[in-house]
């Protein structure tokens, strides 16, 4: 028997019955395909990860290759050898790129709609402020004059926005008064539709005057001497703000059919201001016939003076502040008793040098009222909000005015309205960055107001339209502040600056055409409804006006407690 020889047997064999992998010479499609080494000790990452940001070579956005940004430490199977696989692109494809002319918006919106809220304010709309909190916009990349005050220099991270605002409270503020659920929503409204509003109107015509306005004391516009401060004093006057349909004046002239709409300048004023407001307020319309009466509330926020409410780091109300003399409610009575009384003493009391109007204060009694009778004129104007003669409109709203001051030489006398600012403590928060007065109101006077308009945007805007209202000639703003910033009961006076109502709107971009339009649009949604009573209502987190329609009882019960109170 001859040697096995088993290369024999297996050539001698059909290819086809080959068992084991082909030859090269059977499979040539896997030629010049490169070997990708690989040891068992390799740690495998996970087998299509969508989240990493790959790059050309199997590198990332950043360059770095061989490594997951969610596992630094685990090595991606085959980072080091995927080059070999690369094929080469026929026309260089890598530096073509679509091209999209689609605006892509980069706001972030939250926040109750207002736009981009950062942590501290969720603000209305405006410019980023120095804190970083920015106000319905988004932020941009800092200068590099910034980056190089930071020391960091043009690679450096620059300023960094918000860092300091992390703890603060978020700005949600309560409704000014309760919505209740038989309350039915008919209107809502955008602010961005009251500002598109316009009505061109007339200066009104006086249709009934009374009360007395004692004579304005012109030592006050002089500037203080140095180291001697006016005290602000506590006047006990008798003064009288009763809402429209409560006023004995407005209802006969309703009964005698001088108009149709009937209102007070602290409620149209508000009206007039929405826009600018941020705090939640109301106002109860009535609709009687084809007449409407704009009322107040008792107790209502119109009667009561802001502070800082527009400001980009207003004052906040939390549960560690609500018994503190810097909390917006303790700030806002205080600035409502500084009003009240400094519009009393900068005045010259005197019986026999005053000016009189035509009737007497028509809702002073003296039997019951033993207070001496604050100086305060009343004027019920009429203004023309007709669109055609077909169908006239006619607006009467009680305007008030506060002094007089006697003309030189032949000029007659002016009527003032006199308002009063205050300052409770520039270092502390919701003080919106205001400046020193003592310091800065004598040197730096243009600064002090530009920023008081700022941060009081709606109760400046409010003041100049009552004294436009009441055709005041000069409104007389007072400059007041705490003398002790620890103590909210006593106050000094530190200057007065008297301005044109109409000159000083121009310089906040007060348009009257648009507050008329405003109350215009107002007038005729109501008159569209039937008789009955509503609630216009400001959205306390929203630049947003909501008209209720409610029972006809509302607010009857809290007037009914009001007047047991009062007995007791």
């Amino acid at each position: 028997m001859s040697t096995f020889d088993f290369n024999t047997i297996i050539n001698a064999l059909p290819v086809e019955d080959h068992w084991g992998p082909p030859t090269p010479a059977a499979d040539a499609t896997l030629n010049d395909i490169p070997y990708a080494p690989y040891s068992k000790g390799d740690k495998l990452g996970r087998m299509a990860d969508w989240s990493t940001e790959g790059g050309k070579d199997g590198r990332d956005q950043r360059g770095r290759g061989g490594y997951n940004r969610f596992g630094r430490d685990q090595q991606v199977y085959g980072a080091g050898t995927s080059s070999l696989f690369s094929t080469q692109q026929a026309e260089d494809e890598a530096s073509f790129s679509i091209v999209d002319n689609q605006r892509t918006s980069t706001k972030t919106r939250g926040g109750f709609g207002r736009g981009t809220i950062f942590r501290g304010r969720g603000g209305r709309g405006g410019a980023p402020t120095a804190r970083g909190g920015a106000r319905g916009g988004t932020l941009s990349r800092p200068s590099a004059r910034n980056e190089r005050q930071d020391g960091r220099g043009a690679r450096g991270r620059g300023r960094r926005f918000g860092w300091k605002d992390y703890d603060k409270p978020q700005r949600n503020r309560d409704s000014s008064v309760v919505i209740k659920p038989d309350w039915k929503m008919l209107e809502e409204i955008d602010f961005n539709r009251l500002a598109k509003l316009n009505l061109e109107t007339d200066e009104g015509e006086d249709v009934e005057t009374y009360g007395f306005l004692h004579y304005y004391d012109k030592q006050y516009d002089r500037p203080a001497v140095k180291g001697v401060e006016r005290k602000l004093a506590i006047q006990e006057r008798a003064y009288y703000n009763p809402t429209t349909s409560e006023d004995p004046v407005i209802q006969q002239l309703a009964e005698k059919d001088e108009a149709q709409i009937f209102a007070t300048d602290s409620v149209l004023s508000m009206l007039m201001c929405a826009p600018r407001s941020v705090n939640s307020w109301d106002i109860v319309i009535v609709r009687q016939g084809n007449k409407l009466f704009f009322d107040k509330r008792d107790g209502s926020q119109l009667d009561f003076v802001t502070v800082n409410e527009n400001a980009a780091d207003a004052p906040v109300e939390s549960d560690s502040n609500k018994d503190s003399i810097n909390s917006p409610q303790a700030l806002s009575m205080e600035a409502t008793f500084i009003n009240m009384n400094f519009a009393h003493q900068v005045v010259t009391e005197s019986d026999e040098d005053k000016y009189t109007f035509e009737n007497e204060n028509p809702f002073y009694n003296p039997q019951d009222d033993t207070d001496p009778l604050a100086s305060k004129g009343y004027k019920y104007r009429r203004f023309d909000l007709s669109l055609t003669e077909e169908e006239p409109v006619h607006l009467i709203v009680r305007t008030e005015l506060d002094a007089a001051m006697k003309g030189t030489g032949k000029q007659i006398d002016q009527f003032l309205s006199i308002k009063a600012l205050n300052e409770f403590d520039s270092k502390a928060q919701g003080s919106g960055g205001a400046l020193d007065w003592r310091t800065k109101l004598g040197t730096q006077r243009g600064a002090v107001v530009a920023t008081e308009m700022k941060n009081n945007s709606c109760k400046l805007a409010r003041w100049t339209t009552q004294a436009i209202l009441a055709k005041a000639d000069v409104m007389k703003l007072g400059f007041v502040s705490r003398a002790n910033p620890k103590d909210n009961g006593r106050h000094v006076i530190l200057g007065v600056i008297g301005y044109k109502p109409r000159d000083f709107a121009a310089q906040m971009n007060l348009s009257l055409s648009n507050q008329w339009g405003i109350v215009r649009t107002i007038i005729d949604m109501c008159m569209s409804m039937p008789e009955g009573k509503y609630v216009l209502v400001k959205d306390p987190n929203k630049p947003v006006l909501r008209l209720y329609e409610v029972p006809p009882n509302t607010f009857d019960e809290e007037l009914e407690v009001h007047v047991e109170e009062e007995e007791e």
